[in-house]
């Protein structure tokens, strides 16, 4: 690949393990130790991912509260010839975290992206779930209060077709009372440590998940995979 002139740089949107390190793609590895500059939301867990995988391509930091400082740094970097890879702590980047502002302004500005894709959560969870997989909604985080997550909430409540979220463990049992409350007790399906050691999938309806999980210390990442209007529990 010629990467000597100006302007011919590349962003790649490179999916990385959700957890299980094996689950990286052929291609996303001949990206990683391709490009000239790995721009990573978590530079420590990329390094590991790295290591195991005896890459030495170099790192910068790229996260939600450096984002806009380091956008045009970056930019600058590819319109001189550079390629870079962008990669998230897990999954695929800009699903729920950083991403979408720098894929936005390297195609304003002409620069190709390419996605090399790989893991990701949502899908991963969707697929083990058992609800119906033709029409889905993912919600990413839900707001942590107010009007504006009683009014997500309440949306999602009223969806045909199966909805998807990411929750914290320690806000797992309030959402799950929250969604009990505002769309009936319907099926829910809750994911942990997908791919990982002690991956776990508790399925049933929103009550009998809280029963199960009452008393329990959650850890891990959890996605929520909720059934849509018209399939009670």
């Amino acid at each position: 690949m010629d990467k000597d002139g100006p302007g011919k740089g590349i962003l790649y949107i490179v999916s990385t393990p959700i957890g299980n390190l094996d689950d990286i793609t052929l291609r996303a590895l001949k990206t990683l130790r391709h490009v000239d500059l790995i721009a990573a939301e978590d530079t420590r867990r990329t390094r590991k991912l790295l290591s195991y995988f005896d890459i030495h391509t170099p790192l910068v930091s790229y996260f939600e509260h450096n984002e806009l400082k380091k956008i045009d740094k970056l930019l600058s970097h590819m319109k001189r010839g550079k390629e870079i890879a962008l990669v998230s702590d897990a999954g695929t980047p800009g699903i729920s975290d950083p991403g979408y502002r720098l894929v936005q302004q390297a195609i304003e500005r002409g620069i190709p992206v390419i996605p090399i894709p790989g893991p990701s959560a949502v899908i991963a969870a969707l697929s083990i779930s058992g609800l119906p997989t033709d029409s889905f909604t993912f919600a990413g985080f839900l707001p942590k209060k107010g009007g504006k997550r009683r009014k997500l909430l309440e949306k999602l409540g009223d969806l045909d077709g199966t909805s998807i979220l990411y929750e914290s463990p320690h806000r797992l049992m309030r959402t799950l009372e929250d969604l009990l409350e505002v769309c009936g007790d319907r099926q829910i399906v809750i994911t942990r440590e997908l791919t990982k050691a002690f991956e776990e999938a508790i399925r049933g309806s929103i009550r009998e998940v809280i029963n199960t999980h009452e008393g329990r210390r959650i850890k891990g990442e959890v996605t929520i995979v909720l059934a849509g209007k018209g399939r009670k529990g």
